[in-house]
């Protein structure tokens, strides 16, 4: 008797502004969103930490093709550094490796903020994903290896004092592609000579989304189950859908449209004959008075619908990454 073959999902395409809750780790909110979409694809653009909440965006389907350009978006976090000590992990995760009696004034730690803002040299915690000779950081780390990471440059937008307390700092910041807050906090701690680690942390926005774009996992399995009000299935981490038919249409409508991650790009309007030669790979002329005439990168529509990536070169859009109709 040959093998089932696992089922492949449905071609449902766009973005999950998810409003992830702590304790939940980025691979097993990817894994839920898929399964309650029962999608054929699913990716994340930036991995937020199990103790961190907050927005997480989620591709599904064609929307992973642009996953890179929301990886490149400006972020904003906001975030409570705990002075006092140092920890292994730069957050609650840890053990305390430091630790001091002084407490810094709110005066102290504004003073410090210019030197965190702008483009600056930053070494990611000793706890993250960074690759050390083809091994990730906190596997050598969680192996009691401490090992040598070099710093990298990021920037930061804007760093503002929200609160500051007695024993706490809370901080909101706009940062490019590759900060780590818990660096953040780590070195700001060392700078004032009281230690300091990440006691809370939430991601706010990521570009090109906002706070007006989330949705909860309650929201999406309220939509996904509706009148069943729950899983019926026994299953929430890709298996089978259960046996009664389910409109999905209620689900769906809380995707943000998969172009939305395109609005860095130029937006070029096509016809619906254009938009058919280019999906074959073709190139397209470009008409209309506000056509650019060259541009690295540009986004292709027509009728309000994704249709590819592409340059144009002398008056012509040459597609890159086509998108299915």
């Amino acid at each position: 008797m040959g093998r089932r073959g696992k089922k492949k999902g449905r071609p449902v395409s766009g973005w999950v502004v998810l409003d992830k809750p702590v304790g939940m780790g980025s691979t097993e909110a990817v894994s839920k969103i898929k399964w309650l979409f029962q999608a054929e694809k699913a990716g994340h653009a930036g991995t937020l930490d199990p103790l961190a909440s907050g927005m997480l965006p989620i591709a599904l389907g064609e929307a992973t093709k642009t996953v890179p350009y929301v990886q490149d978006g400006a972020k904003i976090y906001r975030f409570t550094v705990a002075w006092g000590d140092e920890r292994s992990t730069d957050d609650l995760e840890g053990p305390v490796t430091k630790s001091s009696d002084l407490r810094p004034t709110e005066a102290e730690v504004r003073a410090l903020l210019p030197k965190y803002t702008g483009v600056i040299m930053q070494t990611p915690p000793q706890f993250s994903a960074v690759k050390i000779a083809g091994e990730r950081a906190y596997d050598l780390a969680r192996e009691g290896e401490t090992v040598d990471i070099p710093p990298r440059e990021i920037e930061i937008g804007r760093l503002d004092v929200v609160e500051h307390g007695a024993d706490y700092t809370v901080f909101e910041v706009e940062c490019g592609k590759g900060t780590y807050v818990r660096s953040l906090a780590r070195d700001m701690g060392r700078d004032l000579g009281c230690f300091g680690h990440v006691s809370d942390l939430r991601r706010v926005e990521v570009e090109p989304f906002t706070p007006q774009d989330f949705v909860t996992i309650a929201d999406l399995e309220a939509a996904r189950f509706g009148a069943q009000g729950e899983d019926k299935s026994g299953s929430d981490d890709g298996g089978d859908a259960p046996d009664a038919p389910i409109d999905f249409d209620a689900i769906d409508a809380l995707l943000v449209d998969t172009s939305a991650a395109l609005d860095c790009l130029p937006q070029i309007a096509i016809s619906d004959d254009a938009a058919t030669k280019i999906r074959l790979g073709n190139p397209v002329i470009i008409r209309g008075r506000d056509a650019p005439v060259e541009a690295e990168e540009a986004c292709a529509t027509a009728r309000g619908k994704l249709v590819a990536i592409g340059a144009i070169e002398q008056g012509m859009f040459k597609p890159k990454r086509v998108f299915a109709g």
